[in-house]
């Protein structure tokens, strides 16, 4: 069990080149508990100017250090260190994201943080297996492939998982032997501070991890458009998305994009109705549905909807929502009060359009941005609440008796990230696997992860993999080279 910590957190500062800096314009931004709407600290505000400087810091490391040149199993070890540190200051960086985001000490603890250390073991096992091939071409030729790392790597990244979400593009880029300028949210930039000083302590060498906290339209957008920057990598919504592609193309950097998603929990009449129960919960309440893959179209065959529907509202109400850290607390607070606003506003507009309200609906307690679990019936497929991305705990319940119908609204949406089938029919789930457009289809289960199985959309969730050997292919680029034998 994780105890309570309450302590004053420093001022933070950013991490550029190896050294803790002010940001040139001595601006600094509050960061904000949302369970108590209190400061938890003030955090240096990068812009345009510092975000030059971490490039330069890069480019520098990049170019005359030796991260990209040391034998590739000594990146690997360290990789280790760095995990190993992680897990040794994983009550801290598990608080740290607790009352950053909002979000259980239970899930911080027991989700976040393994996955975290799981995802740096992985890769730190890649940096020694990252190689050519030989091509038998035609002549009196030897041609052989070298993988490269891209250069500097620009990395943005959201607010709902802070630490796994810099792990998840860090370490990969840094196996490949990249140097990166890391953007993390301006709702959650402690866990990524931390790990930039433990990155340290792991003797990772000054310039390769560069950290550099602020908003979007300033330091986020700069590092987008920055000209001598060679990959950048972004997760969050899809309307950032497209501003990250117009910025990008200055000087056609490679670009991956992990955006939104509206996907479809697809539940049969032959399912086991209390696993799919199960499988519902976590797929829409989960990190207080503070997730882009969430199961928020909740297809219910006719048979079983009404029982599905009872069974799932009675284990909503009974979710324990309230002080992230309080080990018992299963569903936290919002990550800030825009996006409380915006939940409520959805659940409004719900309501106007004629969705009936099952349970929830509202906010929960009069302090901190709490929402109670939401769950909408007679929803169809044109309403607002099943269209667009609402990012919270709010599921839309949708009836469905023809499969071929069901199949045309589960992929009647712009976006593409993620699906479940729930039935005992395992040709059934994987004719579904075929037709379903989305990059991940859970079979009798949901939000399962490892750091070996690649994760991405179709449509407008996105392109490009992380996670897994297909990462790689973000972070490295081919050359071919050719010898002449015949002289």
């Amino acid at each position: 069990m994780v105890r309570k910590m309450d302590r004053v957190i420093k001022s933070q500062k950013l991490l550029i080149d190896g050294k803790w800096v002010d940001s040139v314009s001595g601006k600094l931004f509050r960061t904000i508990n949302p369970a108590t709407e209190e400061e938890i600290t003030t955090v240096a505000e990068g812009d345009k100017e510092d975000i030059d400087l971490a490039v330069a810091a890069a480019r520098k490391a990049f170019e005359k250090g030796p991260w990209r040149k040391i034998d590739a199993r000594d990146r690997g070890l360290i990789l280790l260190k760095i995990m190993e540190l992680v897990g040794e200051n994983r009550d801290e960086l598990a608080w740290l994201d607790t009352v950053d985001n909002g979000k259980p000490i239970s899930e911080t603890t027991n989700v976040d943080l393994p996955l975290a250390i799981d995802c740096l073991l992985y890769y730190a096992g890649w940096t020694d297996k990252i190689h050519g091939e030989t091509i038998p071409v035609r002549g009196e030729f030897f041609n052989y492939t070298i993988r490269e790392p891209v250069g500097v790597v620009g990395q943005i990244i959201p607010w709902n998982f802070p630490l796994l979400m810099a792990v998840w593009k860090i370490a990969p880029a840094l196996a490949c032997g990249n140097t990166v300028v890391l953007k993390p949210a301006e709702q959650t930039p402690l866990s990524a501070l931390k790990f930039g000083e433990i990155c340290q302590e792991a003797g990772l060498p000054d310039g390769v991890l560069n950290i550099v906290p602020g908003y979007g339209p300033t330091a986020g957008a700069a590092l987008a458009a920055h000209m001598d920057v060679d990959k950048v990598a972004f997760t969050g919504e899809n309307t950032t998305g497209r501003l990250v592609m117009r910025a990008a193309a200055g000087n056609l950097k490679r670009i991956s994009l992990e955006l939104g998603g509206k996907s479809p929990n697809i539940v049969f009449a032959d399912s086991d109705l209390d696993s799919a129960v199960n499988g519902a919960m976590t797929g829409i309440f989960f990190n207080q549905g503070e997730v882009c893959c969430a199961g928020s179209r909740l297809f219910l065959e006719k048979k079983i909807h009404d029982e599905f529907l009872e069974k799932l509202s009675d284990r909503a109400n009974r979710l324990s929502v309230g002080d992230p850290q309080d080990p018992n607390t299963q569903m936290g607070a919002q990550v800030s009060k825009e996006q409380f606003d915006k939940i409520l506003s959805y659940i409004d507009s719900g309501k106007q359009e004629g969705a009936k309200i099952v349970t929830g609906g509202e906010r929960s307690g009069n302090k901190g941005y709490f929402v109670k679990p939401t769950i909408f019936d007679e929803v169809n497929n044109t309403m607002k609440i099943a269209k667009e991305e609402i990012f919270g705990p709010v599921v839309s319940a949708i009836a469905f008796e023809d499969l071929d119908e069901m199949v045309k609204q589960s992929n009647g949406s712009p976006y593409g990230l993620a699906a479940a089938v729930w039935t005992r029919d395992i040709s059934k789930a994987h004719k579904l696997a075929r037709e379903l457009k989305a990059g991940t289809i859970w079979m009798n289960t949901y939000n399962m992860f490892d750091a070996a199985s690649p994760f991405g959309g179709y449509k407008q969730s996105g392109f490009g993999r992380e996670l897994g050997m297909h990462s790689l292919e973000l972070y490295t680029q081919v050359k071919s080279v050719w010898v002449n034998l015949g002289i």
